[in-house]
């Protein structure tokens, strides 16, 4: 009787390449893109580490060879600053009402181009223009048609002599800044709502829902993440803002209109005190980073992105 062996072959065991952040592939992937990340890294974080470091140092322009380091005694002084207390006060103020005025305003308009009606598209368009036109110039705008006492539409409606970039500072500044982001919030708000479920609405004006109810029930909760993601973005903009400040008020009168990046404009370029101004640029590239952390963290998880690769 014959056995017969059976031998096994073993297949060759397969390497596999690693397919992780760092292999080839992913690096012919990114490659295209390092240009433009050398770009970013030349012309933002250069400059902020520079930034940090003037921030310790005691260096006025006026002063040759009174550079010297100082430590943390910038950022005391800075806190220590009245006026930089009343610029941070300005800056949260004039943020919070115009992102709450621009967003309620936007959320009136995109409920309104949500429906259909005649002449939709060209209304639209002409309500997304204030967005596109240049910040500097919608300030010179608002400042000579607007505001202006003796030509002003505003005096021409209302009647009267009203000096408002003198009298209503703050508040000029703005309904500017209102009329320039009320169509971003709309945009945002009006694709939450053309991405509700219609067959939801029908089916709750069929079980006898009224419109209030429907929108409160129905419409709110579907816009929630819209108007979070709204609210994060337009803020992060809204506290940089810097031309319609330095345009129409120039911070006047006194500092009621001073701002943060105004103030900071004002100790860099106008008393050329380099430490200070630099103390309080990192100051507010902090807060901005913190509240810009959140802004990104709530645009991925709106829109499902899990992980940044």
């Amino acid at each position: 009787m014959t056995q017969t062996a059976t031998t096994r072959v073993t297949p060759p065991v397969q390497v596999r390449k690693p397919v992780g952040k760092w292999s080839g592939t992913a690096w012919l992937r990114r490659a295209p893109l390092m240009p433009a990340l050398l770009f970013t890294i030349v012309v933002t974080q250069i400059p902020f580490v520079l930034t940090v470091f003037y921030s310790f140092q005691s260096w006025n322009l006026v002063r040759p060879g009174s550079r010297h380091f100082v430590g943390l005694r910038n950022y005391v002084d800075v806190f220590a600053d009245s006026q930089f207390r009343g610029a941070m006060l300005n800056t949260v103020l004039l943020t919070v009402v115009c992102v709450l005025v621009a967003m309620l305003l936007g959320l009136g308009l995109a409920l309104l181009l949500d429906r259909r009606f005649i002449g939709r598209g060209v209304v639209r368009t002409l309500l997304i223009t204030p967005f596109l036109i240049l910040p500097a110039a919608g300030a010179l705008l608002w400042k000579t048609t607007m505001f202006d006492p003796s030509y002003g539409l505003l005096n021409f409606v209302f009647g009267g002599d009203t000096d408002w970039l003198s009298e209503f500072p703050l508040a000029s500044v703005m309904a500017q800044i209102v009329w320039q982001w009320t169509p971003f919030m709309m945009l945002l708000i009006l694709a939450g709502l053309q991405g509700q479920s219609k067959e939801v609405l029908e089916a709750a004006a069929v079980d006898g829902a009224g419109r209030w109810r429907i929108f409160a029930s129905i419409t709110l909760p579907q816009l929630t993440r819209y108007l979070q993601l709204a609210i994060l973005l337009g803020a992060i903009y809204i506290v940089n803002s810097f031309d319609a400040i330095f345009l129409m008020t120039q911070g006047g009168p006194g500092t009621a209109s001073t701002n943060l990046p105004y103030y900071i404009y004002q100790r860099a370029f106008e008393g050329f005190d380099i430490g200070q101004s630099s103390a309080m640029g990192v100051i507010v590239v902090v807060l901005t980073l913190i509240v810009a952390t959140f802004a990104l963290r709530l645009m991925f998880r709106t829109f499902g992105v899990s992980e940044v690769r």
